[in-house]
């Protein structure tokens, strides 16, 4: 057949006698000269453009600009390329109806189509993106003479088919007309930007600038400022998913949030918004302001919009079943009408009507392609617009909730009505919460809308018997709810029961030494073990309901699909037609997720209304009274205030650090104006003050005191009687119930520059609970001021810090706090006094700041810091304190007394008026020192830092934790290799994935592989039986008589009812099995874990953080019970899926095979380019998480110490970097999920399009190439859950990891060569000690500790052992016990050789009272006798001798009262006391004490060396002691150097050899 422009069948295709104009063939080709003019055009420019631009490096996103009507453009060029592809298939679809080819019919529409791609249409492709990046806008005047041109030339040819009387039903006239529209439009936005941007006819241009983000170079996230083609597919996140390929992505490559999503911004609008209904509600004092009108109206814009894309998508879903219908009916029909010859149509009237044009089977597959492609780009861009819009509130949302938590009243938090941990609740679940529903909340409005769409359609194909089938799925719905909130009560148990075995997990922890010596492992391991029962009892309901979740979620459709056939099966006469199976199947599919779903959103939507109730309750709660913060009269500042304030959201986003806006926009809570104090001498005076902590009963009553300027003013008197209280109301965080607080105005003289004018309303506060932030030591002290290194040396050595930090890690610039090293209380305490006295401010509170500390360092503290630091300041200090041997240092002494003031005046004031008073002062202050004298240096500052370094030396040998795999990839970073580590980070863990599923047992994995596997084979089975038992009835329709189609249907029935119900059966099978695995899989890994890590050696426990070991049990055992199977679930069941499809389509038709090389080429890419981003992605956004809630936390703990510096600013400044840094990754996170499902979303449709168009040309029967279609839909559905779903798994299987490499590590050799049945019951009787060249170090490759000592104790001798920090006397204690590696030498107790005996007997045989006294939450019985082996009069007698029985009988419950965790409701005198009565009720020969006196006051001291002496007379007792004193009346002293012994003797002998280390170390102690 020969090509002809015109064809060659048609005498009159070249005439022109009418006229030019009036031959349709030269009308055609006329079209041809715009389209060829523009390529002509913008070719050369392009390649001047491109070859320029090549030779710079990429334009920087600051010069791009978009001209006006841009995405209007975008979406008419959109649909101009669109009505060009119809034109195209119109043409050759009329084309193949006629003898000859007819050139004219397409070839036009071809060249716009390729003009469009180049030109103006998807114009981003080229030119007109080109333009705009550049920002060169005199080039658009080409563009616009094209669509001139175009537009008169389409015009013609509509005018030339209305004179021809072209009907209106013709396709192609509809087509012309469409085009001339869409043409005149484009040059109508063409024109508009002349008008606007004046590049050409105006003598002034206007100058633009881009957007203020895109000049901020550090604003990565470009998905609001780039174009709509790469708006639609993510095309921007290139550059940043494949540079994650090369380097891990960190916060620098995402960088900083658009001015639009940052935290700030939202806030603003949200608090607007509810300052509105706040202002609605004023005059109802019973009706609450609400929130979700103010979320409303602050988001509300957005949520439309992702709606509307929604429903487009929604609506767009439903040309797959129709498309498939139509195709297997145009397949059916040209089977049928192969013998009827075709017509061939006359040439001069070529024209298609749009039934016609649409009964064409290739069109159809083409329509179905592209309905995918828009569906698909509408979804992902609802779910983007829902994501962005749900960080937006979240952000608002923790702005919102931290503001009010700076502004809550103390009392509020002391009183309990707002705890912690409510706080915590709200930021960390309630706003997810909100943000999660917001997520799913178009989900709402567009599910009833896809349902009732979906019965229409189904109800059009089968008629009755369709309502059959979706009443089985609206019927089945509810029981999807009920499952669902059953899995969240079981969720809640499940959380219960792990909190408190992680609180118990905790102790041990904390304890495992203890627990070590005295050999409980085994006790509170079976505790733990016990809850863990529990526990998994829990998640085993858990498991259940999920995995019926998931077989109703398989189960659903099938049944669905039953009902629905049997019932057409025996209800219809005629037989049941491919399409009309197959397109129904698809509209099944189409339904069961929005069932599915509804129950999850309903389940959101209730949780939703929920938190909204709770904010609502916090955001309403007390906030601290304005007139009591530091005097003044607030009104006026406040209106003022508020003037300045609606400035600045105005232009709350120019050029101003945030901080500023911030500052101004929540200033009117704070006063700026100052009362001229008539008093001069008073900072404060407080007149008839009644202050009350929100009780309405005043705590303080009648207060009447002033302090004097730039003097010291202590405040003493008991606990409890109100002086911090007094502090606290001064500074205004109490109710004021009368009276007030007036601060003068401090030295006015000072010229007013910044620092005196921020300083001068501030105070310095040192709370009496030290209160640390989660930085470094240094941030801590500065606390935001500016470093000055003289000043900042001062402070620290004010309050001798230096030692300290000095054995930190990194000094000064170690981490503290929460997150960081954990310090004692001393350490704590001195940190905040340091952070007051370093603060520029003229008033100091300080709040009992020697309570934690030493003698030494207090007196250190009171001469270095106190006296001379603050007071050559001229500070004005207030100091609480109980110390009252330094009242004789103050200026001004208040004496308090219940909630009053006692007494006020200096010391000879008081000494002249209240003698009683003074004589009381007196005899106290003798007693303390007493006390002094019997202090020593090596006190418990020395204990501290002791305790520090052994939390640090470790640090060396950290390495060793990593595991093996880390090691090796170190071993390969060494040889720098790039492509290895890469390839490390591209892997797969399959290896730790075996080692998961092997953990669940052998024989649950391969019932799970075999389950699955012909679970999905019977899936295929069923649908290729409908596929063979349709094509059948119609091939067979015309030949068989009535009888043997019945017997044929109830065969093909009856099968088709058994493949279903096995089917469904296999569904339950299959998802129970692998809960069940994952359930067994979790009880091993955490049995093993906790049983390796109780059993192991000490020297672990120092090495390795406690935080660290606790994330096993807490994170990476959660991840492992609950969010591994699932995942597992999910991937096995969407690969088997897509393979079961692709499988189905190749035996179909195997051409598709050859199409599908390079689709799973870009497929492994796609996957393997994505798994590396998203694993770094989702480790930012936990990472930064965490410092998030931290923040808050912290926060709250410290208020009054924020509110007392007025660092709320700043605070708030903070808590916005914080917010906007997490919400920048999860923002790119989500851009990176919508990234692949686009990607992964387009394959699919051409996986779709090539199965489509292989089987409409191959297909055997059209049966098959429903099932095809059927098949190819349901792919696009699943390839992006297999790629997300293996991401997920790579990120999960790190848990699994991590708690392997713990599971490598050593235990303690606990078996001894002797059986416990060869020692004696009563071993060790006597307690004699026999040490023989002993030599001990804490592991094989560390130094020796203890080098070749030699002792022998007696039985029942008293031994004291000392020497200074680090010369082994505590690993000499630890020897006893086999707690480290004795190499050399042994130990012989009662003539048995410690090293063989089982460690068990060992430990249980001695007694030790450490240094730190630990008790475990439980009863007093529970922690004197955890085994349970005595009897009360036992407990009872050992209580006697601690001198604690009466304190206990006191308790409700006496020996059944409880123990808070740690002990902590107990001082720790007591508690030291009771680890006395604990190793009393072991009726041990041998008792050692570790410094056990080192933390006890004087009091407590006394108590125990007095029963040690009685109650302990008949047994051996070692002491290592840190005060000589101690030791004096010991029998024999053993002085230690460096791991050997210097002296040996008893302490008068020792005494008397005046250059003895022991006698200059009692001197010392004189």
């Amino acid at each position: 057949m020969r090509l002809a422009f015109c064809g060659n069948d048609n005498a009159s295709a070249y005439n022109i006698t009418a006229g030019v104009l009036r031959n349709v063939c030269f009308v055609d080709a006329l079209n041809l000269v715009p389209h060829v003019f523009l390529l002509f055009i913008t070719f050369p420019i392009l390649f001047i453009g491109w070859g320029s631009q090549s030779s710079k490096v990429q334009i920087h996103h600051n010069t791009w600009l978009h001209f006006p009507g841009h995405n209007l453009r975008w979406i008419l060029t959109f649909t101009l390329l669109f009505v060009h592809v119809c034109e195209i298939a119109e043409g050759i679809v009329s084309d193949t109806q006629m003898k000859s080819r007819h050139l004219h019919l397409f070839l036009p529409a071809i060249m716009g189509f390729v003009a469009g791609v180049f030109g103006p249409a998807t114009v981003s492709i080229v030119y007109y993106h080109n333009i705009e990046t550049s920002n060169f806008p005199k080039l658009l005047l080409a563009l616009f003479l094209y669509w001139i041109m175009a537009f008169v030339t389409k015009t013609i040819k509509l005018v030339r088919y209305c004179q021809d009387g072209v009907p209106f039903s013709q396709l192609r006239f509809c087509i012309t007309g469409i085009m001339v529209i869409l043409y005149g439009l484009l040059m109508a936005v063409e024109i508009n930007v002349i008008r606007v941007r004046r590049y050409v006819f105006f003598m002034n241009p206007q100058k633009v600038k881009p957007p203020e983000d895109l000049q901020d170079l550090g604003v990565r996230f470009l998905q609001p400022f780039v174009n709509l083609l790469s708006k639609a597919t993510y095309w921007w996140m290139n550059t940043l998913i494949i540079s994650a390929h090369k380097k891990p992505v960190d916060l620098k490559a995402i960088g900083k949030l658009p001015i639009a999503m940052r935290a700030l911004t939202n806030y603003v609008c949200l608090k607007e918004a509810y300052e509105e209904q706040k202002k609605k509600v004023a005059d109802q004092p019973n009706r609450s302001p609400s929130i979700w009108l103010a979320m409303y109206s602050a988001f509300g814009r957005p949520i439309l919009l992702s709606s509307t894309f929604r429903y487009l998508a929604d609506l767009l879903g439903f040309a797959g079943p129709l498309c498939i219908s139509g195709i297997v009916q145009g397949f059916q029909n040209t089977t049928n009408n192969t013998n009827t010859t075709e017509k061939v149509k006359d040439p001069s009237n070529s024209y298609l009507s749009s039934e016609e044009f649409l009964r064409n089977v290739y069109v159809l597959a083409v329509l179905l392609f592209l309905a995918l492609i828009l569906q698909r780009t509408f979804l992902q861009a609802s779910y983007y617009v829902t994501t962005e819009t749900g960080i937006n509130l979240r952000g608002a949302l923790l702005a919102m909730i931290y503001n009010k938590i700076l502004r809550l009243s103390t009392s509020n938090l002391s009183m309990g009505e707002m705890t912690l941990g409510q706080i915590n609740n709200l930021v960390a679940i309630e706003t997810n919460q909100l943000m999660w529903f917001l997520f799913l909340c178009p989900n709402l409005w567009a599910m009833p809308v896809q349902i009732i769409m979906g019965v229409i359609l189904l109800y059009n194909l089968l008629g009755v018997s369709a309502l059959v089938g979706a009443a089985v799925i609206v019927l089945l719905a509810p029981i999807q709810y009920f499952i669902a909130t059953k899995l969240a009560e079981a969720q809640k148990s499940t959380l219960d029961y792990s909190t408190e075995r992680l609180k118990k997990t905790n102790e041990i922890l904390k304890g495992i030494k203890l627990l070590k010596l005295y050999a409980w492992e085994h006790i509170f391991c079976t505790s733990v073990e016990e809850t863990r029962m529990k526990e998994l009892t829990s998640l085993k309901t858990f498991a259940l309901h999920t995995s019926l979740s998931i077989f109703m979620n398989a189960a659903i459709p099938i049944a669905a699909v039953l009902a629905t056939f049997v019932t057409y099966a025996y209800t219809n006469d005629k037989p049941l037609q491919p399409a009309q199976a197959f397109a129904s199947l698809s509209l099944f599919h189409i339904l069961v997720t929005p069932l599915f779903l509804l129950s999850t959103v309903v389940r959101f939507a209730v949780k939703a209304i929920i938190s909204v109730q709770k904010l609502n309750e916090f955001l309403l709660s007390d906030e601290i009274g304005d007139d009591s913060w530091r005097g003044g009269d607030s009104s006026v500042a406040y209106e003022s205030c508020k003037k300045h304030t609606g400035l600045h959201t105005k232009a709350i986003n120019r050029r101003q650090p945030l901080r500023y806006q911030l500052e101004s926009y929540e200033q009117p809570t704070r006063k700026q104006t100052r009362p001229v104090e008539i008093d001069d001498i008073a900072i404060k005076v407080v007149t008839n003050g009644y202050f009350s902590w929100g009780s309405g009963l005043a705590t303080l009553s009648n207060i009447n005191i002033r302090i004097p300027t730039g003097q010291m003013t202590m405040i003493v008197g008991q606990v409890g009687c109100g002086k911090s209280s007094l502090l606290l109301a001064i500074l205004g965080e109490m109710q004021t119930l009368e009276g007030k607080v007036h601060w003068s105005n401090v030295n006015e003289t000072e010229p007013s520059f910044e620092a005196s004018r921020r300083n001068r309303y501030s105070v310095a506060y040192a709370a009496q609970k030290p209160w640390l932030l989660n930085a470094t030591v240094e941030e801590n002290i500065i606390f935001g001021s500016p470093f000055n290194k003289q000043r900042y040396k001062a402070v620290t050595d004010a309050c001798s810090l230096q030692p300290d930090i000095d054995l930190l890690p990194f000094g000064d610039q170690t981490e503290i706090g929460e997150r960081g090293i954990n310090l004692s209380g001393g350490q704590r305490q001195r940190i905040c006094v340091a952070r007051a006295l370093y603060q520029n401010t003229n008033i100091v509170f300080l709040d009992d700041p020697f309570s934690a500390l030493d003698i030494h360092l207090s007196d250190h503290l009171m001469q270095e810091g106190i006296l001379k630091f603050l007071q050559e300041d001229k500070r004005t200090l207030v100091l609480v304190t109980h110390k009252l041997q330094y009242l004789p240092h103050a200026d001004w002494i208040i004496a308090m007394k219940d909630g009053m003031v006692l007494r006020e005046g200096t010391l000879k004031d008081i000494q002249n008026k209240d003698i009683e008073l003074y004589e009381h002062w007196k005899t106290l202050m003798n007693r303390q020192d007493q006390e002094l004298e019997k202090d020593m240096e090596a006190d418990q500052t020395t204990l501290e830092r002791k305790t520090l370094r052994r939390a640090m030396y470790p640090r060396e040998s950290k390495s060793q934790l990593e595991d093996e795999d880390e090691e090796e990839e170190e071993e390969e970073d060494e040889d720098d290799n790039m492509s290895t580590v890469l390839r490390l980070r591209t892997k797969m863990p399959w290896k730790t994935c075996w080692r998961y599923l092997t953990s669940g047992g052998f024989f649950l994995l391969f019932l799970m592989i075999f389950s699955k596997l012909l679970k999905h084979s019977v899936i295929v089975a069923i649908d290729y039986w409908l596929a063979t038992w349709t094509s059948i009835d119609n091939a067979n329709e015309f030949r068989i008589i009535d009888d043997v189609r019945s017997t044929n249907k109830t065969y093909h029935v009856a099968v088709f009812s058994t493949l279903s119900g096995a089917g469904i059966v296999l569904c339950l099978i299959t998802s129970l099995t692998v809960e069940w695995m994952g359930l067994t899989a979790a009880k091993n890994l955490h049995h093993n874990l906790l049983n390796k890590i109780i059993l192991g050696p000490i020297r672990f426990f120092d090495m390795t953080p406690l935080g660290l070991i606790l994330n096993r049990f807490s994170a990476d055992t959660n991840i492992i019970d609950q969010h591994i199977p699932p995942t597992l679930e999910s991937l096995t069941r969407s690969t088997l899926l897509c393979l079961s499809a692709i499988g189905m389509i190749s035996y179909a038709t195997p051409w598709f095979l050859v199409a599908l090389v390079p689709l799973g080429i870009a497929f492994y890419f796609i996957q393997k380019y994505f798994r590396v981003a998203s694993k770094d992605l989702q480790e930012l956004d936990d990472s930064t998480q965490l410092p998030l809630l931290c923040h808050f936390s912290e926060t709250a703990e410290g208020l009054t110490t924020i509110r007392a510096f007025r660092h709320e600013a700043r605070f708030k400044q903070r808590m916005l970097e914080l917010t906007d840094t997490n919400n920048i990754a999860y923002l790119f996170l989500s851009a990176a999920n919508r990234w692949l499902e686009v990607r992964t979303d387009y394959l699919g449709a051409c996986i779709v399009l090539t199965a489509a168009v292989t089987s409409i040309t191959e297909g055997p029967n059209s049966g098959f190439v429903g099932l095809g279609l059927l098949y190819a839909l349901t792919i696009t559905n699943y390839l992006n859950w297999v790629v997300r779903n293996l991401a997920d798994l790579e990120v999960q299987m790190g848990a699994v990891k991590k708690v392997h490499s713990f599971l490598n590590m050593e235990s303690e050799n606990y078996d001894g060569y002797l059986d416990p049945s060869q020692v004696p019951k009563d071993w060790p009787q006597e307690g004699e000690i026999k040490i023989e060249n002993l030599c001990v170090r804490y592991e094989n490759n560390l130094k020796p500790v203890l080098k070749h000592v030699k002792a022998y104790i007696k039985p029942g001798q008293k031994v004291g052992i000392c020497g200074r920090t680090g010369s082994g006397k505590s690993s000499l204690s630890l020897a006893f016990f086999r707690m480290v590696d004795i190499f050399d030498g042994r130990i012989v107790i009662d003539g048995i050789d410690i090293s063989k005996l089982p460690l068990h007997t060992l430990r249980s045989r001695l007694s030790i009272i450490l240094q730190d006294p630990i008790l475990f939450s439980g009863s007093i019985r529970f922690n004197l006798d955890p085994e349970c082996k005595c009897t009360d009069d036992r407990l009872w007698e050992a209580l006697e001798i601690a001198q604690l029985k009466n304190m206990v009988k006191s308790l409700p419950g006496g020996l059944d009262a409880t123990v808070t965790e740690g002990g902590e409701n107990f001082s720790v005198g007591q508690r030291q006391l009771f680890c006395l009565a604990r190793a009393f009720v072991r009726k041990s020969s041998i008792l050692i004490m570790d410094e056990a006196t080192a933390s006890i006051d004087m009091a407590t001291e006394n108590i125990l060396q007095k029963v040690v002496m009685t109650a302990f007379a008949d047994r051996t007792v070692v002491t290592i002691a840190h005060r000589v004193h101690t030791i004096l009346t010991a029998d024999v002293v053993i002085v230690m150097k460096r791991g050997n012994i210097l002296e040996y003797d008893t302490p008068e002998n020792l005494l008397s050899q005046e250059d003895g280390i022991f006698a200059s170390f009692v001197r010392a102690d004189m």
